[in-house]
C-alpha cells in the first residue's frame, strides 16, 4: 500500500466551517414554507423522530453527539465486536433452522442446505420438531465435527443432549471437535409456557447447570445454555426491553452456574445469546453492539477477566415482522435484517424463510434463506469489513442511548428479584403488553406501514399453502405479529368471498381529471384493500347523476369520494346526496374537510378517511356495516 505524504492540503480549506446554528436557520426557512414556526433547537426538534424506549432519531449528528471512546474490535467493552478480526476470516455462521418433525425429510433438507452454503444447523427437537429418537436419522451423513449444531429442544434438552453425546461416541467424534450449543433454555421455556411449578423450573435449571459443567470438562467446543431473547421480542418487546430481559436472564445463569461450581469466566463461556434482527437496520446494528457492551459490563462487575465478557451472539430475522399476505415481500425484510445482523457483529445469523409465518418452508424458501447470507458474504463481501458502523455519530449515539435504556429495564428486573421472579409475577408480561399496545396503535394508523398488508395489498394474489408446523408452546407470554389486525380483516373478506363468490366492495367516486383525484384515489384504494374490501372505480366522473348510475352498476353498498380540495368544494355535496339517493349505506370522503365539514355531513358524508387515521377501526366498522361475518 502506498502512503501519500501529508502536504497539508485540505479540499475544504477555502470554505468556512458551517455551524449547527446555520443549519438550524436553514431548517427554519423550510418549516416556515409549510406553515410551521420554529427556531433554533425547536426547528431541529421538529424534524426528529420518536422511537420506542424514549429514543429520538435526530435529523443531524455531529462529533458533539458522539458518546465517547467505544474501544476496539475484540477488546472490552466489545461494542465493536467480540473478535479482533470480526467476520473477516470466515464470515458469520450461516445457521439454517429446521423444525419439520419427520426425521427423514429433515435429513434431506439438512444435507441439501449443507451442500449449498449453510455452515451451521439449528435443529428443533422433541415436541418442537424431530423426536429425540429420530435425531440420529435427521443427522445421518452430517459431519458433526465440521458443522456446528444448535439444538432447540424446549423442556427435553436433557434427553436431546444425551442422544447427541451418544452420536458423538458412536461416530467416533473427538470430544474436543464437537461444536455448537445444546440449547438448554429453561428460562425461555418459562417465558413461553408460563410454567406454574417453580420447583419444576428450578429442577430444569439445575439439569442445565449440570450440562454446562459437563461441557466445560469434556466438550470445550460446546456451549450448554441459550439465553434466548426471542420470547420477549415475539411478545411485543421493544429493543431495550429485549436487551434488558436477556441481560437479566444471563445474570441469573451466572448465579446458577457459579453455584454449580463453575467460575464466572467458565460460566460466561457456556452462554450463547439469541436476538431478533429486524428490517430497521440501524436499530438492529445498535442493538447487537449495545448487547455486547452491556454484557461486558456485567462480566466486569462480576469479576471476570476482560476477555470473558465477549458475548457470543446468534441473530435471527424477526418472526414478528413476517407477513402471511404477500409473503414474497418477506424476502426484502429478511435481507435487510440479515445485513444488519452481520454488520452489527453477530457470530451466527439465521434467515427465516419467507414462508415462515405460513407453515413449514419448502425447498425454494430454504434456498432463498440460505442464499441471502451467501450473497451478502460472498458477493457483497460484507464480512470483510469490521464494524462498518463504528465511528458513525448516529449509530454510536443510538448504541449508547439504547444501552442506557436497556440497563434501566435490567435494573428494574433485578430489583423485582430477577428474570424468573419478574416473569412469574407478571411484571414482564404487563410491561411488554403495554409496549405492544402502543405499537399496535401505530400499525393501526399506518404510521408503521407494512408493505403488502397495510400498504399496496394485492387482493387477487393466490394464497401460499404450506405444511402445518408443530404446535408452539403456549400458556406464557403471547406471540404477536405486525400483520395480525389486518389478517383478521382479510380473513373475514376471504370467508365472504367463499360464501358469496365476491369480495365486499367499495365504490370510489373519483371526481375530476386524473391530476385532481389520483393521489386520494390511490390512498383510498390501499386503505380499503388492506381490509379485504375491493375498490370499484368510476371511469366517467362527469356529474352527480353519472356517478350515481356508476355506483348502482358497481354492486357496492358503500362509496368514497376522491378528489382535490378545490373540486370537493364544488362537487362533493351534490355527489354525496346522489350517492345516498342511489342507496349508498355509507359515504366516505378521502381527505380533511376543513371548514366545509358541516356542508359535507349535511349532504350525506358519514366519515372522513385521512392519512394517520385509525385504519383498523374504519375497516372493521365498514365490514360490520356490510354484514361480513
Amino acid at each position: 500500500m502506498t502512503v501519500l505524504p501529508d502536504d497539508g492540503l485540505s479540499l475544504a480549506a477555502e470554505f468556512p466551517d458551517a455551524t449547527r446554528e446555520q443549519w438550524q436557520s436553514l431548517v427554519e426557512g423550510v418549516l416556515r414554507k409549510t406553515g410551521r414556526e420554529a427556531s433554533g433547537p425547536a426547528a431541529e426538534e421538529a424534524l426528529s423522530t420518536k422511537l420506542q424506549d424514549g429514543l429520538i432519531t435526530r435529523p443531524l449528528y455531529t462529533s458533539e453527539d458522539a458518546p465517547g471512546d467505544c474501544g476496539y474490535p475484540g477488546f472490552a467493552p466489545f461494542t465493536r465486536g467480540g473478535r479482533p478480526e470480526g467476520a473477516a476470516v470466515s464470515g458469520w455462521e450461516v445457521r439454517q433452522r429446521h423444525t419439520r418433525p419427520d426425521p427423514v425429510r429433515t435429513n434431506e433438507a439438512v444435507l441439501s442446505d449443507l451442500e449449498n452454503g449453510v455452515t451451521s444447523l439449528w435443529l428443533s427437537v422433541g415436541s418442537r420438531g424431530v423426536p429425540v429418537s429420530g435425531l440420529a436419522t435427521a443427522l445421518e451423513g452430517v459431519y458433526l465435527d465440521l458443522a456446528p449444531l444448535a439444538l432447540d429442544a424446549g423442556d427435553q434438552f436433557g434427553p436431546a443432549a444425551a442422544e447427541l453425546f451418544r452420536l458423538y461416541d458412536e461416530r467416533g467424534i473427538e470430544r474436543h471437535a464437537a461444536r455448537g450449543t445444546l440449547g438448554a433454555d429453561p428460562i425461555g421455556q418459562l417465558a413461553r409456557t408460563g410454567e406454574e411449578s417453580a420447583d419444576r423450573t428450578e429442577e430444569a435449571v439445575e439439569e442445565a447447570a449440570g450440562l454446562a459443567a459437563l461441557c466445560h470438562r469434556a466438550y470445550p467446543g460446546l456451549r450448554a445454555i441459550s439465553v434466548d431473547a426471542l420470547p420477549y421480542h415475539e411478545a411485543g418487546a421493544s429493543d431495550a426491553q429485549e436487551l434488558g430481559c436477556s441481560l437479566a436472564t444471563g445474570v441469573g445463569w451466572l448465579r446458577d452456574l457459579t453455584t454449580a461450581g463453575l467460575s464466572v469466566e467458565e460460566a460466561c463461556a457456556q452462554l450463547e445469546f439469541r436476538y431478533a434482527a429486524t428490517a430497521d437496520q440501524f436499530l438492529t446494528i445498535a442493538k447487537l453492539r449495545a448487547a455486547r457492551r452491556l454484557w461486558a459490563r456485567v462480566a466486569e462487575a462480576c469479576g471476570a477477566p476482560a476477555h470473558a465478557g465477549a458475548q457470543r451472539q446468534h441473530a435471527v430475522t424477526s418472526p414478528v415482522m413476517m407477513t402471511r399476505r404477500d409473503p414474497w415481500v418477506n424476502m426484502l425484510r429478511t435481507t435487510v435484517a440479515s445485513l444488519a445482523a452481520g454488520l452489527g457483529g453477530a457470530d451466527a445469523v439465521t434467515v427465516l424463510p419467507f414462508d415462515h409465518a405460513l407453515g413449514l418452508p419448502d425447498a425454494f424458501a430454504r434456498r432463498i434463506a440460505r442464499n441471502t447470507s451467501t450473497i451478502l458474504l460472498e458477493e457483497s463481501h460484507l464480512g470483510r469489513v469490521i464494524d462498518p458502523a463504528g465511528g458513525s455519530w448516529y449509530v454510536e449515539r443510538l448504541t449508547d442511548e439504547l444501552a442506557h435504556a436497556a440497563w434501566e429495564w435490567f435494573q428494574e428486573i433485578e430489583r423485582a428479584g430477577g428474570q424468573r421472579a419478574a416473569l412469574r409475577d407478571g411484571m414482564v408480561g404487563e410491561r411488554l403488553a403495554a409496549t405492544w399496545a402502543e405499537r399496535t396503535t401505530r400499525l393501526a394508523r399506518r404510521r408503521e406501514p407494512i408493505t403488502g398488508v397495510s400498504e399496496f395489498p394485492q387482493l387477487a394474489q393466490e394464497p401460499v399453502e404450506r405444511d402445518t408446523p408443530p404446535e408452539p408452546p403456549r400458556g406464557g407470554l403471547p406471540t404477536v405479529r405486525r400483520d395480525e389486525a389486518y389478517e383478521k380483516l382479510r380473513a373475514r373478506s376471504d370467508a365472504h368471498l367463499a360464501a358469496t363468490g365476491t369480495r365486499p366492495r367499495v365504490f370510489l367516486a373519483a371526481l375530476g381529471p386524473a391530476a385532481a383525484h389520483t393521489a386520494r384515489a390511490s390512498f383510498a384504494t390501499s386503505l380499503f384493500q388492506a381490509g379485504g374490501i375491493e375498490p370499484v372505480h368510476d371511469p366517467v366522473s362527469v356529474d352527480a347523476d353519472t356517478v350515481a348510475d356508476a355506483f348502482t352498476r358497481s354492486g357496492a353498498t358503500i362509496a368514497c369520494l376522491c378528489s382535490s380540495d378545490a373540486l370537493y368544494a364544488d362537487r362533493a355535496a351534490p355527489v354525496a346526496e346522489a350517492l345516498k339517493s342511489a342507496g349508498a349505506a355509507q359515504v366516505f370522503l378521502a381527505g380533511r374537510p376543513g371548514e366545509q365539514r358541516e356542508t359535507y355531513v349535511r349532504a350525506g358524508v358519514d366519515e372522513f378517511v385521512v392519512a394517520g387515521g385509525d385504519a383498523i377501526a374504519v375497516l372493521t366498522s365498514v365490514l360490520d356495516r356490510m354484514g361480513v361475518a
